[in-house]
């Protein structure tokens, strides 16, 4: 947020809220103009704070800071300060990451559905029936809270715990994170000098195995300051530091990874190596990738798979267990840290082959026929080139796991040029209060 938009009084509208639309907000129309609007629910009347506009501006931004005519599912925000009115009553923003904290669960779900569907129509010409599964146990899906297992958080300028404001440096101290599991916030990393850290990640396996504190320095703070947050932290939490020059992960206590547990397989993941956040989650889309391919008859023993953006193996070992010794799989990750973890944690299946390197060029050098093939891009998906290539290598199937609706169904229009369909969809709502929801989509060539 710029000095001028702090300083000056910023503009307010009342508009009537429209349909929602991917990226956590809804669609309303000023005088012709489009106003995205956060913090609201279609079909309410509601007045607007703009964050972002101007004469020349192809749409504008802003916040609901007054609900005149509400709608039957908004309910109290869980978090004050995600609370768009209530923030913007103390003269600030809220804070990013539970923008639909005002929503009844149910309803979050159904607008997910509808973004979904939407983007679908929109990019791949599909028009499927849409529904969002709720995902963990009766009680703690009900209330959505207590499911991050991991945990990422700026500093004040005072050293102290923060998170942005969405779109904005703008740095608001935090003392709880209602959306994260109780061992992240009996940390109480809020009442800690974090002068000299830019920012702080933390890991807390829902195995109940030692959590992971990861410092990230900034250039030029002394050993000193980093012992003296150190003897701040518990005795039973591992702490590591990023150095800020070279990108290194340094071992100050304890290890400098987790060990998770999905599936029935364990995993060694590094401080800042990508796992699914809640903690159903890694057992929820296995159940369904494997469910998809099982029950499709593309997942055997001696059927030959590959896993492509891999991770740290979070798929690979379950379809590994699958194919057995007479199989092969064929596990891709980009990242050099995580494809280590992923040999460490593949290192008795010698049916898995790992290859570090980009996805084209290892399904390059690795032509083979697949039975089938796991495609679990990062958020701006796997792209035409890639879609073409694995369309070309002729798989009887491909599993699709996306967290973007809208590249995932861009994605989706590619495999159906390139002569391939949807075969069957699953989505889950594994980020209660925010926008985002996961996909597992099955892919086939068309008879």
């Amino acid at each position: 947020m710029s000095s001028d938009t702090q300083t000056q009084a910023p503009a307010e509208l009342t508009v009537d809220v429209g349909p929602v639309a991917h990226g956590g907000h809804c669609v309303a129309r000023h005088e012709g103009r489009v106003v995205f609007v956060r913090h609201g629910i279609p079909g309410e009347k509601v007045r607007v704070r703009l964050t972002e506009s101007g004469p020349d501006a192809k749409f504008w931004r802003g916040d609901v800071v007054e609900v005149l005519e509400a709608s039957p599912d908004r309910v109290p925000h869980f978090w004050d300060l995600a609370d768009s009115a209530r923030s913007w009553s103390h003269r600030h923003p809220p804070v990013g990451g539970a923008e639909l904290g005002h929503i009844s669960l149910p309803r979050q779900r159904t607008l997910k559905a509808e973004v979904l569907a939407e983007q679908l129509r929109r990019l791949a010409g599909v028009d499927v029936p849409v529904t969002v599964e709720a995902v963990g146990e009766p009680g703690d899906a009900a209330a959505g809270l207590a499911w991050r297992t991991r945990a990422g958080f700026a500093m004040t300028p005072a050293g102290k715990l923060g998170m942005h404001a969405h779109r904005s440096d703008t740095v608001l101290p935090v003392r709880e994170m209602p959306l994260a599991v109780d061992a992240i916030n009996a940390f109480r990393l809020w009442d800690i000098d974090l002068q000299g850290i830019e920012r702080v990640e933390v890991a807390a396996p829902a195995n109940g195995s030692r959590p992971l504190v990861l410092l990230y320095p900034a250039a030029g703070t002394r050993a000193k300051r980093l012992s003296a947050v150190l003897a701040q932290l518990p005795d039973d939490v591992s702490v590591a530091s990023v150095d800020p020059v070279k990108g290194e992960i340094l071992r100050l206590r304890g290890r400098t990874y987790v060990q998770e547990t999905a599936a029935g397989h364990d995993y060694r993941v590094t401080g800042d190596g990508f796992w699914q956040i809640h903690r159903d989650a890694p057992d929820t889309l296995v159940g369904a990738v494997t469910g998809f391919l099982h029950d499709g008859g593309f997942l055997d023993a001696g059927s030959v798979v590959a896993d492509l953006y891999a991770g740290a193996g979070l798929f690979t070992a379950p379809l590994a267990a699958a194919v057995g010794v007479t199989g092969s799989v064929l596990s891709v990750e980009g990242s050099p840290g995580t494809s280590r973890d992923a040999r460490k944690n593949l290192h008795d299946a010698p049916q898995v082959e790992i290859v570090q390197g980009r996805v084209e060029r290892v399904l390059r050098e690795k032509a083979r026929r697949f039975d089938a093939i796991l495609l679990d891009p990062p958020r701006a998906g796997a792209g035409k080139a890639v879609v073409n290539q694995l369309a070309g290598a002729g798989p009887r199937a491909v599993a699709y796991v996306s967290c973007d609706p809208a590249s995932f169904a861009r994605d989706l229009g590619y495999f159906q040029q390139a002569g391939w369909d949807l075969l069957g969809l699953r989505a889950f709502d594994l980020y209660p209060h925010t926008h985002h929801m996961e996909t597992v989509a099955l892919l086939t060539p068309r008879a």
